[in-house]
């Protein structure tokens, strides 16, 4: 919840900034702020993945996927993610982060977010995401479909390398409507 004012504010710039497709990275500039930070004064290894949500919600803005799942009353799942982290940013620190779109799997779109501070990347994530309908998950046949009916189609052997889709299956808990018992570790 303490991104909300980021968030709107994001979406509201989104408005005024050009607009890219859905298959195009973007970059948006922050500045760590308190609320961004742990004791030792550098972004929290958690607060990432709420700053990544602004990115991703700058790309969909932009593109006008954003309005074309709202209107099919479809929003945007987390399902997996991933971060790898180099260097700290520090309070008050103006950096970007950029985002893209990699590709898909039977299930997921794969999207990959950098933090990056004066041309160097700080940290890289990978995120595995779902669009959630009225229905249930929609299927990636769907999402690239609607991709294209907004005049945006998905680039030729759109899929996610072979890592990524590894890393997913690896780590994947069962779906919600299997039973996933805690026996301890």
């Amino acid at each position: 919840m303490h991104v909300i004012f980021r968030t709107l504010l994001i979406l509201l710039k989104a408005r005024r900034r050009p607009r890219v497709s859905l298959w195009d990275s973007t970059e948006i500039t922050l500045r760590a702020q308190l609320t961004d930070v742990d004791v030792l004064m550098h972004i929290n290894n958690g607060q990432y993945f709420s700053l990544f949500d602004l990115g991703r919600y700058d790309l969909m803005a932009r593109s006008g996927f954003w309005a074309a799942t709202r209107r099919r009353g479809w929003h945007p799942v987390v399902q997996a993610e991933q971060v790898t982290f180099r260097k700290s940013v520090n309070f008050f620190t103006k950096f970007q982060i950029w985002t893209k779109l990699i590709g898909v799997d039977d299930r997921c779109f794969y999207i990959e977010h950098r933090v990056v501070v004066d041309g160097e990347i700080y940290a890289r994530a990978h995120v595995a995401g779902r669009l959630i309908g009225p229905e249930g998950p929609v299927p990636i046949q769907d999402i690239l479909d609607l991709a294209a009916e907004i005049g945006q189609p998905a680039p030729e052997n759109f899929q996610v390398s072979e890592e990524l889709k590894q890393w997913r299956s690896e780590f994947a808990l069962p779906a919600a409507r299997r039973p996933a018992p805690h026996t301890g570790f």
